[in-house]
């Protein structure tokens, strides 16, 4: 039986049996400091793994063969310490796929060798990550052995589980991120590589796409009939990398089927460079994982504002964060922002100027309020908004179109003086390139401006 709960102190029986984090994203990786934190944060939280996996460690992925030095092997030694402290276990992940040769004893030995390196530290969880490198066999080598890079892929993880389970008290855990990890779930090769693996060996999977907009039943069950066994989902939100990264993933999870538990083995989500702002999507998908039945959003989001931003600087910051809503998730923009500007034009095609421009004056008024708080160096958590400063400028530069817009709506001077006053605002918010207030300011902007860029 679950029980309903936000925040720290949750009641009952967890829904999902894995609930947790990857520090799986392409950049800065975060530091030690940094990850004994998280590990605290999501462990209050419910969550139960922390998966190490970033991208950018020489020594997980490029350098993979590569053996840890001393100092290495403290720092994962007081991750999975700080992990048992706090209720959670430490996967630990490799990512050999850009250069291994699956046939080469030297190089399986050189794997082996490395996790072994981290098993004795205590940790019984690996991962075994063969995502984002060429989809066919490289090496010669490999071609004249495996009929198929799911046959090469399955037989390496296979030999890394039973080295990993040798002298174990019991059956290693391994998990493989496959070279093909999204999709419709009846992929071939999914179908291949899931013959041929171990059957206690899971598999991550991220869902229709990289990024998925929602997760859901019958996907599950698709891939768990081709696969052999029930997907772990890696999901790769609140994430902002790459493509993503002017992006501000802060809003709460949503998309995901409050049945998803009964067809899944869990769920990992994959968080952002940006630290502190990761932890608000964390919050709210802690609270989804362990009671997902009786997850309502909103209400799990305003928690979790507050836990991470803090009470004082809470209702500022919500007001900023209701304008980067719009991620994978979540097609809302800014909705606050988006009615005010919708009354704007509707009152302004009939004919209500005044009516148009208190559409917007007060809002905007509001909004002004939270950009200075925000940005006048008082918040007490300086490192969130350290990291979200560009955003917040940003977002700064939006009030101001606002109050530019409702000033000359007022004024009777819009038709006359709107492009030359608004047209250098959409010039500076377009060069930031930051995604606040979704499309509707810019929109606007470009509306009222006549186009500029015609």
């Amino acid at each position: 039986m679950t029980g309903r709960g936000y925040g720290i102190g949750k009641t009952g029986t967890p829904a999902f049996a894995e609930r947790g984090i990857v520090e799986g994203f392409y950049g800065r990786p975060w530091s030690h400091k940094q990850r004994l934190d998280m590990i605290r944060f999501t462990g209050e939280r419910g969550m139960n793994r922390f998966v190490y996996a970033p991208k950018d460690d020489p020594l997980m992925r490029r350098d993979w063969a590569r053996p840890y030095g001393t100092d290495d092997l403290s720092r994962i030694a007081a991750l999975a310490g700080a992990c048992t402290q706090h209720g959670m276990e430490l996967v630990y992940c490799i990512s050999p796929g850009l250069s291994i040769r699956y046939s080469s004893p030297e190089d399986i030995d050189a794997l082996i060798a490395k996790l072994l390196s981290v098993s004795v530290l205590g940790v019984h969880r690996f991962g075994l990550l063969l995502d984002d490198i060429p989809a066919r066999l490289q090496h010669d080598a490999d071609l004249r052995q495996f009929g198929s890079i799911a046959e090469a892929q399955g037989k390496l993880a296979n030999t890394v589980f039973t080295a990993l389970s040798v002298g174990s008290d019991s059956i290693a855990n391994l998990v493989v991120c496959p070279t093909e990890y999204w999709g419709y779930g009846d992929e071939p090769y999914l179908a291949a590589l899931g013959e041929v693996l171990h059957p206690e060996i899971d598999l991550f999977w991220t869902g229709r796409a990289i990024c998925s907009a929602t997760l859901d039943v019958a996907d599950s069950q698709t891939f768990a009939r081709t696969a052999g066994r029930p997907p772990l989902y890696w999901d790769n939100y609140p994430v902002n990398d790459l493509a993503m990264s002017h992006e501000l993933h802060i809003g709460p999870y949503r998309g995901r089927s409050p049945l998803l538990d009964t067809v899944s083995r869990g769920v990992i989500a994959n968080g952002m460079e940006l630290f502190e702002s990761s932890k608000i999507a964390f919050a709210t998908i802690a609270d989804y994982l362990w009671s997902p039945q009786d997850y309502d959003p909103e209400a799990s989001w305003d928690v979790a504002l507050c836990d991470v931003v803090g009470p004082a600087d809470v209702g500022a910051y919500r007001d900023f964060a209701d304008t980067v809503r719009s991620s994978c998730l979540s097609a809302a923009d800014a909705p606050l922002v988006t009615a005010a500007l919708e009354d704007h034009q509707f009152e302004m095609l009939i004919g209500n100027p005044m009516r148009a421009a208190a559409a917007v004056i007060p809002l905007a008024a509001r909004l002004r309020a939270s950009a200075d708080h925000l940005l006048s160096g008082c918040c007490r958590n300086t490192a969130l908004i350290a990291e979200a400063r560009p955003w917040l400028e940003s977002f700064e530069l939006g009030v101001r179109a606002l109050e530019a817009i409702g000033s000359l709506t007022h004024t009777d001077r819009l038709a006359d003086d709107g492009s030359s006053v608004l047209a250098p605002v959409l010039a500076e918010l377009r060069a930031r390139h930051r995604r606040v207030f979704g499309d509707v300011v810019d929109m606007t902007l470009d509306e009222l401006c006549g186009h500029p860029d015609w």
